[in-house]
């Protein structure tokens, strides 16, 4: 597994910064001049990339100056020295890939390139000024959630001194008007309306109580950067819900000092054009005529009806039809296949253990930068789920063919026909959703799924309490 500390007893390598420095150990008996060059791509290979290697370079150094030549016993695996310098660092990412292939060939330099990544085990929440105004968004219609949501707004308003903004209609609640000890609490809440009130400048740090539903909800409310989230499990499932509400005084103080474990959940930003490709079929008739302009066909010549952040999937389905879904799907504008089945579901990783794990998808880390394209129930036996680049842009259009019309959704929100000549553009945004890690973004991830989804259990195989009992020992 990635950004964990590997030994490798089988295969004697030597991990530099790019990961293809190598080397072997020398053995007893060799000539003076292979054991120089061996030397020689030793130090190589354990160049000064990472400063972390110094004590490794030096001890190398070392056996370079020393008579006595480094032995297959000194790099076994329970060798000190074999310890030292086959430990990597944790990093999730993986090695930069080298640019140079063979003694002519490399790749053509870009300038535009973006060679720094940061590696995800180093993403922590660290604040420029102290947070001021908290959002806390509470599940609806769910009385159990009632005495935590007091709690903890006494908590935040009394203890820490903060803004608290909360939705109107959660404010305006019955249960809540009728408690006369939460009266004074309750005026100094400022409340909003989705759809009416832009709260997006004003928000330090979002606190989640309920489900996964409460973090989709905060996801939609911010259509650019999102403030962390911080997201407390008390719902149903609770797969992107970490923290437990017992300890929420704890936690809190831990975000609010910096420094936590944050995660960042990419979303999609999707384009819904309407009578983009009739307008291009005009352009060609009249091109063809002589009756119209000789240029290049705009491809954005068709009116867009609706720009969305999502962070689970985009869900192109048949509706209420009894027709099977016919779409084409393009990829950087080159039509890749046609989908003939149920429907589509484009998911980034956040999204890739919801409506795509139910349709046979692989589940994939939040931290892995990619775009999930899972067919729902395909009329073909060979169309598999596909992961393609987080870069690509898709898109997604009804087949000339289509017998019917289909009906989109964006997290499972604001569901809509597509005609003819309306088309679904989707690529990875530069808006992620900053959540915040209860442990760390790989252990709350594998927690989630055994908690969650009870990923791989099974009852254990008992061991054979007699050797003569197996099969292979009857003969």
């Amino acid at each position: 597994m990635e950004g964990v500390e590997e030994i490798g007893s089988s295969r004697k390598l030597e991990f530099d910064g790019t990961g293809t420095g190598a080397s072997r150990p020398t053995r007893r008996g060799k000539s003076p001049r292979r054991r120089r060059e061996g030397k020689k791509s030793h130090r190589r290979a354990n160049g000064p990339s990472c400063p972390e290697r110094a004590g490794n370079d030096q001890r190398v150094e070392e056996h370079g100056s020393s008579e006595t030549p480094v032995t297959l016993e000194d790099t076994s695996e329970n060798s000190p020295k074999r310890l030292d310098r086959c430990r990597r660092a944790h990093f999730l990412h993986g090695p930069y890939p080298t640019t140079h292939f063979g003694p002519k060939a490399c790749i053509l330099p870009n300038p535009t390139s973006v060679m720094h990544i940061q590696d995800p085990a180093s993403q922590r929440l660290t604040w420029s000024k102290p947070p001021q105004n908290v959002l806390v968004i509470r599940k609806v219609r769910d009385e159990g959630l009632l005495e935590p949501f007091k709690e903890l707004c006494r908590f935040l308003v009394e203890e820490k001194h903060l803004m608290v903004y909360v939705e109107k209609k959660v404010v305006d609640d019955g249960a809540l008007t009728a408690d006369e000890t939460f009266s004074s609490i309750r005026k100094q809440l400022c409340t909003f309306r989705e759809g009416f009130d832009d709260i997006s400048d004003c928000i330090d740090l979002i606190i989640c109580l309920g489900g996964d539903g409460t973090l989709l909800y905060a996801s939609s409310l911010f259509q650019g950067s999102v403030p962390p989230v911080m997201a407390f499990h008390l719902g149903s499932l609770g797969f992107l819900t970490p923290f437990k509400f017992e300890s929420y005084k704890t936690e809190v103080d831990k975000v609010f000092e910096g420094n936590a474990a944050i995660v960042l959940r990419s979303r999609l930003k999707v384009k819904v054009v309407k009578g983009l490709f009739q307008r291009r079929e005009q352009l060609s008739k009249s091109k063809e005529n002589g009756t119209g302009p000789q240029n290049h066909i705009n491809t954005e010549s068709g009116k867009v009806t609706l720009q969305l952040q999502v962070l689970n999937e985009v869900v192109v389905d048949r509706g209420p039809s009894s027709y099977l879904s016919n779409v084409d799907l393009y990829l950087d504008g080159r039509l890749i296949t046609s989908v003939q089945g149920d429907g589509v579901i484009v998911s980034t990783p956040t999204g890739s253990t919801a409506y795509a794990a139910a349709a046979g998808a692989s589940m994939i880390h939040p931290n892995v930068p990619a775009i999930m394209v899972t067919p729902i129930c395909p009329h073909s036996l060979s169309f598999r789920p596909i992961v393609v680049p987080a870069g690509v842009e898709l898109m997604i259009t009804l087949s000339p063919d289509a017998r019917n019309t289909a009906w989109v959704s964006f997290d499972g929100r604001k569901r809509q026909e597509i005609q003819h000549g309306d088309s679904i553009k989707i690529t990875t945004s530069c808006y992620p959703v900053p959540s915040l890690c209860c442990h760390d973004l790989v252990y709350d991830w594998f927690d989630s799924l055994a908690q969650c989804l009870h990923w791989n259990v099974r009852k254990k195989q008992t061991r054979l309490t007699d050797a003569s009992d197996s099969s292979d020992t009857e003969n």
